[in-house]
């Protein structure tokens, strides 16, 4: 299902010791939402659980951000990264993500474990633009090699040797 909402320039901004969690399947779908989830997404725990948790996702986040996320934590590696969330009434917020594997006593990847705080403002000021060239980069390439094309900008733009998750925790 296509998320129909129109974004606007509506800032939410997270306080200081917000903490959102969440929990999903391994296919992406939401199994639980704490309350500052719902307070800031706008939906309630019954419009999220069940939902893939790209309900989130806003328009300005690159998709080869997602990518790596995905590879990631499929691969039983945990994600860090800067993601700005579409609310449901088209407003948005920043969060630092720290995404990790849930595992079973075979030690079988059985979900997700995502937990969000409020991402700095020095931060953002790096992260906003880089996002804004690899979306760009992402539309002027056709949509088969969109995503690669948008990681490729990225990893040209971070330094020798330096992959997205230590760049993202030295900011």
């Amino acid at each position: 299902m296509k998320n129909k909402i129109t974004p606007n320039n509506t800032e939410r901004k997270m306080r200081d010791n917000d903490f959102i969690v969440s929990k999903t399947d391994t296919k992406g779908k939401i199994t639980y939402a704490n309350s500052i989830f719902c307070e800031f997404s706008l939906y309630s725990e019954q419009q999220l659980l069940g939902k893939q948790h790209n309900i989130l996702r806003h328009p300005d986040m690159p998709r080869g951000v997602f990518k790596m996320l995905w590879e990631h934590i499929q691969s039983g590696n945990e994600f860090n990264g800067y993601v700005k969330n579409l609310c449901a009434d088209g407003s948005f917020y920043w969060v630092f993500a720290n995404v990790t594997p849930s595992y079973d006593h075979q030690h079988n990847i059985i979900g997700y474990f995502s937990v969000r705080r409020k991402p700095s403002e020095q931060a953002l000021k790096i992260v906003i633009p880089l996002y804004q060239e690899m979306l760009a980069e992402e539309k002027k390439t056709d949509t088969q090699n969109a995503i690669e094309a948008s990681l490729n900008l990225l990893n040209q733009k971070l330094e020798q040797g330096v992959d997205y998750d230590r760049f993202v925790l030295s900011l």
